[in-house]
């Protein structure tokens, strides 16, 4: 079944940026680092989906080059797919582009690959699959 998995949210700090979600009452999940994509992360469980607030580990990570293009924000929208492997096969043979060819896996142990946002509009569209 699809549906919207996460928001991923790039900020500075983490200990700054959770402390409001906390401040509501949210749960916020022990920190994990991804190092394929140099962050550290949290993930905030909101109803069926979740906020994932990311930091950089490296000035060379994505969301470092996010924050100094941009500043904080929005940085991904992420939809749960029940098949990765094939939606990336049929989005390939469609000729969408995708940030690379490679299905990866990130935080939780999740299956992911993104999007690019010349093929979506100007989001920056990650898929994911939950780990099995």
């Amino acid at each position: 079944m699809f549906a919207i998995d996460h928001l991923g949210i790039a900020v500075e700090s983490l200990a700054a940026a959770k402390n409001i979600y906390e401040k509501l009452g949210l749960n916020v999940s022990p920190e994990e680092i991804v190092e394929a994509e140099q962050v550290r992360l949290v993930m905030v469980p909101v109803g069926e989906s979740r906020l994932e607030l990311l930091e950089a580990t490296s000035e060379n990570s994505a969301i470092a080059k996010f924050i100094a293009k941009r500043g904080e924000g929005l940085h991904h929208v992420s939809i749960r797919v029940p098949n990765l492997a094939g939606t990336v096969d049929r989005l390939k043979r469609e000729g969408v582009r995708l940030v690379s060819d490679e299905i990866k896996v990130g935080a939780g142990g999740h299956s992911y690959i993104f999007v690019h946002p010349s093929s979506t509009g100007g989001v920056l569209l990650e898929l994911v699959e939950a780990a099995h």
